[in-house]
């Protein structure tokens, strides 16, 4: 249990590092110093946070949240006298599209896309395995290869799950609107001086504008 709640608090990440590096940059430098000791929040379950990152394409995190309650609603594994269980990979690939927008009320073609990520999962790719052989590049890729999987996903399962400290979202909406409302071209090109840690300048970032539009969505 201890060593999932390291890795979860990213505990073992190598944030004096990254502090030191952006630090150097004007614009995080004042976000560093407000918050120092800020980390990227790891998956314990890197299909599970595939999964769930899907449900989060394109939407608030409330709408986000209310589609994964359903989810686990109808698919999940429920404990005697506790929490109910996020299903499983084989779970949902087994259920298909269609069953899983009517549980969910998400759009069909987001839905394909939730079911194609499942079957994927299930078929055998293992992210916390990838992602201990160092193979970060490999699954990203694979990812990709799904149909409604885009960098956006792709790039923040890199990030949470296997553990990629220099994965960015130029496209986020929060990220653009905390530089300023830049196109993604423009945040990609400003977050070249960040790198190797843009993961941690984005999680400052993102921390910041949530504190200032606590009612902001991606």
């Amino acid at each position: 249990m201890a060593v999932v709640v390291r890795r979860w608090l990213d505990l073992d990440g190598d944030v004096a590092a990254a502090e030191e590096h952006l630090r150097t940059d004007a614009r995080l430098a004042p976000l560093v110093a407000a918050r120092p000791g800020l980390r990227v929040p790891r998956s314990v379950c890197g299909a599970e946070t595939a999964l769930l990152t899907v449900l989060g394409q394109q939407v608030s995190l409330a709408a986000a949240r209310t589609f994964a309650g359903r989810l686990v609603a109808a698919f999940g594994d429920p404990a005697a006298g506790g929490p109910t269980a996020f299903p499983e990979p084989a779970v949902l690939a087994a259920a298909g599209p269609e069953a899983l927008r009517a549980a969910t009320g998400l759009t069909g073609a987001r839905s394909r896309t939730l079911h194609a990520l499942a079957r994927l999962l299930a078929g055998g790719l293992d992210l916390d395995a990838e992602r201990e052989a160092g193979r970060g590049e490999a699954a990203r890729a694979r990812l990709l290869a799904v149909p409604g999987i885009g960098p956006w996903t792709a790039d923040l399962v890199a990030l949470r799950v296997l553990d990629e400290d220099d994965a960015f979202l130029p496209g986020d909406l929060v990220l653009r609107r905390a530089l300023g409302g830049v196109p993604a071209a423009a945040a990609l090109e400003t977050a070249g001086a960040w790198r190797p840690w843009r993961g941690y300048a984005l999680l400052h970032l993102w921390t910041a504008q949530v504190f200032t539009d606590p009612g902001g969505s991606r």
